[in-house]
């Protein structure tokens, strides 16, 4: 990057620039009132971004094959703000039952108490999308793989039921990402990436991205986004610029070792079924293989049932090298636990056990399944 500085001297730089600043200032009255007028890519407030946030949405719209990005603080944010930013009262909204829980939860506590009409679909209903299609569907949610559930869903078929009707389409890409699944190419209107998760990929920032291609709808996005106040720290921006550098680096070996790991842990006697979609037993192996590039860092384990709780927290307390933590996506390994109860409470759950959730980092495989080894033999003392 390369700019000048007020003495007139240029300065070079391999790292970007961090512009920091609430309040845009204009040199006249004309320049103030057009730039206003320039929105949605001007700068009139710091709630809209400013160079820094500007430059990271031009790289992350490259890499996601869109003509647009707009940041947010979270990938919560990022979801929820695009559903706001098109969805009125009067409306039906279909959100797949395995999309990410807040989504969900905002639909059901928020959106619903405002007169949107909320339901949610079997993630695997695929083309058959189209019988609950109403005249007033507005959106259909995606996710893919599910979170926790890890169940596939054809994202070609429904993009070309949804453009038949008029209807718009959002995806939660995080777990492919830009490098394995180019949502945009599979006609996804919206593609949500939590940048929390491989983007900055060290477990230390909370951001969320929404690419698009139509010129107007970036327009209403971005006014959205700023009268929410959805403003993102340009520091943030700045660590995410910096992680995009080692970011296929970083994928293309977690999905290496995370597809070890999964091939191990199928061959355990104390696992009952491993969810990722990159192994030949996954309902969702198909679909997959016909739609995305390569695999996450993520998978979900149910083990065999135990009657008592205890089992799993000898699981969870002889792991070494597995810090409990429900994000996922960062260079160290992470192990979640979901309760049975949670699963009984989705309407069309594949399981009604509780489920292990395991996020693969940069470690050594070999020490993983070790450390994994020995927690599956607590596990099994236990039951």
């Amino acid at each position: 990057m390369k700019v000048v500085d007020p003495a007139g001297s240029p300065y070079a730089s391999l790292s970007p620039g961090v512009w920091r600043g609430s309040t845009v200032v204009f040199d006249s009255f004309e320049d103030f009132v057009s730039r206003k007028s320039r929105q949605p890519d001007g700068y009139s407030y710091g709630i809209t971004g400013t160079p820094t946030s500007r430059a990271l949405e031009r790289q992350v719209a490259d890499l996601e094959g869109a003509r647009h990005c707009v940041i947010m603080p979270t990938g919560a944010s990022a979801l929820i703000t695009t559903v706001m930013a098109f969805v009125r009262a009067g409306d039906h909204l279909l959100i797949s039952d395995s999309c990410y829980g807040s989504l969900k939860t905002f639909g059901r506590q928020w959106l619903a108490q405002l007169g949107v009409d909320v339901e949610f679909y079997p993630p695997t209903l695929d083309a058959g999308i189209e019988a609950l299609i109403r005249p007033t569907t507005r959106m259909i949610c995606m996710e893919a793989p599910g979170t926790v559930t890890m169940e596939m869903q054809d994202i070609g078929a429904i993009t070309a039921i949804a453009r038949k009707h008029g209807v718009l389409t959002m995806m939660d890409n995080t777990w492919a990402s830009p490098l394995y699944f180019k949502a945009i190419e599979h006609g996804v209107d919206f593609v949500v990436q939590a940048a929390t998760k491989y983007f900055g990929g060290h477990s230390d920032l909370l951001m969320g991205t929404v690419s698009l291609n139509d010129p107007d709808r970036y327009a209403t996005l971005r006014e959205t986004q700023s009268i929410f106040g959805q403003a993102t720290s340009p520091e943030d921006c700045f660590l995410v610029q910096r992680g995009l550098q080692t970011f296929e680096l970083r994928l293309r070996e977690q999905s290496r070792k995370a597809l070890a790991v999964a091939r191990w842990l199928e061959a355990q006697p104390q696992v009952r079924q491993v969810l990722f979609p990159a192994l030949e037993s996954d309902p969702g192996h198909a679909l997959w293989k016909r739609q995305f590039e390569g695999s996450g860092c993520l998978l979900s384990i149910i083990l065999e049932p135990s009657d008592a709780e205890r089992a799993f927290g000898a699981f969870f307390n002889a792991l070494q090298l597995f810090p409990i933590g429900a994000s996922w996506g960062g260079t160290h390994s992470l192990i979640a636990y979901y309760p049975a109860s949670q699963q009984q409470a989705r309407a069309f759950s594949p399981t009604d056990q509780p489920i292990v959730r395991i996020s693969i980092g940069l470690e050594d495989e070999s020490l993983l399944i070790a450390d994994l080894a020995q927690a599956l033999a607590a596990y099994a003392r236990a039951r």
